[in-house]
């Protein structure tokens, strides 16, 4: 069970998690089939099939608010055990090849297109230095914490989730913020950012970001020099 302890409240009010979480699931090595926007799909789920679709679709949860118009501190634990899911089904897709539904998580287009390339990327590395066959076996999150903010858009909460990834051979560790609001009753996740050193986030987002803009992906002109990092940076690995 999950259990939060509030240990402030004042114009933010913040939340720690005082447990653990173990996610373990059975993995598969696959190129991974990544699903959002159907314009990307057809370059990237080069083995996705109707089934894998419908199955996808049936396994997906929904993340509702406690309040449709509303969000509070009271969804954390919701959008903790969202944001967990969504580490287990990105680590396992860039390490493992299997699949993930980002459909789940992410409403913006802009965060779901960047994410699938982030994926793709990653896995393409790993497949060509052979480092595929020491599969992600689990993830354990450590004691994270939680911030509610209020903003004009109904506010966000802002989750710090440090995590163990265990492997078949070894594990490490790092740490990866998350920015959930709830958009018309379900609770998405409007930015996800992982900071350690030399990962992708840090060489193409860039290094000790703040992350505290959940509308950062609504930005056009800021997305279109994104678009343009990702694209050099990928071109720079091959």
């Amino acid at each position: 069970m999950l259990v939060l302890i509030l240990v402030s409240c004042s114009d933010n009010d913040k939340k720690v998690y005082d447990t653990t979480s173990n996610i373990d699931e059975s993995t598969t090595q696959n190129t991974p089939v990544i699903s959002g926007d159907n314009s990307t799909d057809s370059t990237i789920n080069t083995e996705n099939t109707l089934s894998t679709e419908q199955k996808l679709l049936q396994d997906s949860p929904e993340y509702a608010a406690k309040n449709e118009g509303e969000l509070s501190i009271q969804d954390s634990e919701t959008a903790y055990e969202m944001c967990v899911r969504a580490l287990t089904d990105y680590y396992k897709a860039v390490w493992n090849g299997s699949d993930i539904e980002l459909n789940t998580f992410i409403d913006n287009e802009n965060l779901k297109q960047y994410t699938q390339n982030k994926i793709q990327s990653q896995y393409d590395v790993y497949l060509r230095n052979n480092l595929t066959d020491n599969l992600v076996e689990d993830i354990k999150i450590g004691a994270g914490e939680v911030e509610s903010t209020d903003d004009l858009d109904g506010g966000f909460l802002n989750l710090k989730l440090p995590t163990e990834i265990k492997k078949s051979v070894g594990s490490y560790g790092e740490v990866t913020e998350f920015l959930v609001r709830n958009v018309n009753g379900k609770l998405v996740i409007v930015d996800w950012y992982t900071g350690a050193k030399d990962s992708y986030d840090f060489l193409v987002r860039g290094e000790n970001l703040t992350i505290n803009n959940p509308n950062i992906w609504k930005d056009s002109e800021w997305v279109k020099k994104l678009n343009s990092k990702q694209i050099e940076f990928s071109g720079s690995i091959r």
